[in-house]
């Protein structure tokens, strides 16, 4: 076979590789998912118990403490976080141990709510059924208040409900909520001077409301060949019905209507469910959250599209407030990461043309640019999202993505002056340190393992950062032993040495200094450690002075502000508060928009 065909078609495969590098990371970069902040598994659930009636110690040592002893049999919980006994109401809070992650916690409630169910029949009598939640994972990206002067919350629930059905449909839409919705009901207020006239009492009430709208078969006739259902009347559809309720179970000859002893009005759940404002108008919320892995930027935009296509469907007089656009957050966040890394790349470049010359440094800097763009490919294959802990961690590993290529690329400069071919020597600086650098690389690539490994929360959080460490190194590497000599047998040239210049490239003033201090560091051994410990001792007091946070302030152009009452307080005195908050606010400059929720 003809070695300069073989030689050609390795070079054409070569170029085909930087291109797919390339182009193939620019576009994996286009479609990978966005989020302002990573995912995490919330391994917390909430047991509810309602003990109408009972003391905050009878809730306790009849409800909780049996609760919490059913809890602590299960081997999948790590601790009871938080127990609350209240009057009237047990709140327990299990926490599950880290090694717990999305894929087993389903069963894990399951055997939690197994649990809670077999204590139920230990309660004492008018405790409970107990709620079981466990369903935190769900956020709400964007959040809308629909509001309307003079619509009704069942009004502003038909636009909800319509809304709800065509927001569901949109691309990476997980799932559409209800917030601040209030129930209607049928309220039935007795006249106890009435009742006791007419010798009504109020377990007779209360009897024929239980048999009343209860589904029942009522068999079926045969006409002709078909078999036709009978379906009873007599369903209450309004309040007049109810008002026309006879009460049969009342002694005595004359019909007695349960209008004659109650006042019967529809209306709203009071004290009412968690309510929400908007501007200090009464409003619903529509809480939308994304699917897991979901694009909340694709997301909103298309959001936006149809809500501006459902607008015309929606009576004249409803609004809709944006309280959050998680997408409009998620573009700016990722637009300003994305500008701080093509600072650091151009940083990283000017110092490499700066130390290494024109053209190496050229080089060094578009195989840096071929390192992220190739690693994009393989962190979108694994499903890691571009949120502020993975864009961060690519400008943390800048600096050491460099660094295999400045190794490669000095050698072969070293070698050419030298007055070695450019192909040898770059085939022998590769053979020579591949290895070393590899090394150097894994090391490198360990030091953030612990990261990556950690199963709990603060571990699952910044998973990414390690996710794009490993890729992003071992990249470098790969291009460093490759596309870099190949690159660099190319375009480095090196001009002849000068009449009298030393034939070695070290034989030089500032290398024979750095020499001699070496020489000097290791002839004091003992001082040199001694100062390393030193530094490393310092190093480790300082780092216990920094303020710690984990979380980092938020950029958006928000104020949370929290508003607490006595505890007992009617939700309409804090509503009332709010509202001369919400009014105040408003007045303040700067401010375009408040939203409250009260209750909640």
């Amino acid at each position: 076979m003809n070695p300069a065909k073989i030689a050609l078609d390795r070079h054409i495969v070569t170029w085909v590789v930087i291109f797919l590098l390339l182009f193939g990371g620019i576009q994996a970069f286009m479609s990978m998912p966005r989020l302002e902040d990573p995912e995490f598994t919330i391994k917390d659930a909430i047991v509810i118990t309602p003990y109408p009636g009972a003391s905050a110690l009878e809730v306790e040592q009849e409800v909780s403490d049996r609760i919490e002893k059913a809890l602590q049999e299960m081997g999948q919980l790590k601790e009871i976080f938080s127990s609350y006994s209240y009057r009237g109401l047990s709140v327990i809070q299990p926490r599950m141990h880290d090694k717990y992650d999305a894929s087993m916690l389903p069963q894990v409630w399951d055997e939690l709510r197994r649990k809670i169910s077999d204590v139920q029949s230990q309660l004492p009598p008018g405790a409970g059924p107990s709620i079981v939640n466990d369903d935190f994972g769900a956020v709400y990206g964007i959040f809308f208040a629909i509001t309307g002067e003079g619509y009704s919350y069942a009004q502003l629930k038909d636009v909800g409900e319509y809304l709800r059905k065509e927001l569901a449909l949109v691309q990476d839409v997980a799932r559409v909520d209800f917030y601040a919705m209030q129930p209607e009901v049928i309220l039935i207020e007795a006249d106890r001077d009435r009742m006791a006239q007419l010798g009504v009492p109020p377990q007779a009430i209360i009897q024929e409301l239980q048999a009343r709208n209860l589904v029942a078969n009522a068999g079926r006739v045969q006409v002709g060949a078909e078999h036709i259902t009978i379906e009873p009347t007599g369903i209450f559809t309004d309040v007049a019905d109810f008002e026309r309720l006879v009460l049969s179970s009342v002694s005595g000859s004359s019909q007695i209507y349960l209008g004659d002893v109650a006042t019967v009005r529809r209306d709203y759940q009071d004290p009412p469910m968690p309510l929400l404002h908007f501007d200090g108008k009464t409003a619903v919320g529509l809480g939308i959250s994304t699917v897991a892995g979901g694009n909340v930027v694709t997301m909103g935009e298309a959001l936006k599209t149809r809500m501006a296509e459902l607008i015309e469907d929606v009576p004249v007089g409803i609004e809709f407030g944006v309280i959050s656009m998680q997408s409009d957050a998620v573009t700016t966040s990722i637009n300003g990461f994305v500008i701080s890394l093509l600072e650091a790349v151009v940083i990283v470049i000017v110092v490499l043309l700066f130390f290494m010359g024109l053209r190496s440094g050229l080089l060094i800097g578009f195989i840096l640019l071929l390192t992220i763009c190739g690693s994009f490919i393989f962190l979108k294959g694994q499903g890691v999202v571009l949120e502020r802990i993975s864009l961060g961690a690519l400008i943390i590993a800048l600096g050491m993505l460099v660094d295999n290529a400045i190794v490669v690329v000095d050698g072969i400069l070293i070698g050419m002056a030298k007055g070695i071919k450019a192909r040898k020597a770059a085939i022998e600086v590769v053979r020579k340190t591949a290895i070393p650098l590899l090394g150097g690389t894994a090391i490198a690539i360990l030091a953030f393992a612990a990261i990556g490994t950690s199963q709990d929360k603060a571990g699952e959080y910044t998973r990414s950062l390690y996710t794009v460490i490993l890729v992003s190194l071992s990249m470098s590497w790969f291009t460093a032993v490759t596309i870099t000599p190949f690159l660099a047998t190319r375009f480095l040239k090196v001009s002849p040495p000068k009449e009298g210049a030393p034939a070695d490239p070290y034989d030089t003033p500032f290398y024979r200094r750095y020499q001699g201090f070496l020489r000097t560091l290791i002839g004091r051994r003992w001082i040199t450690v001694l100062v390393v410990v030193a530094i490393f001792a310092a190093s480790v007091y300082g780092f216990g002075t920094i303020e710690g946070s984990f979380f980092p302030d938020s950029s958006r152009a928000q104020v949370l502000v929290d508003y607490w009452l006595p505890q007992g307080t009617g939700i309409h005195q804090t509503e009332q508060d709010i509202s001369e908050i919400e009014q105040y606010v408003l007045g303040l400059e700067g401010v375009t928009h408040v939203s409250a929720t009260i209750g909640q």
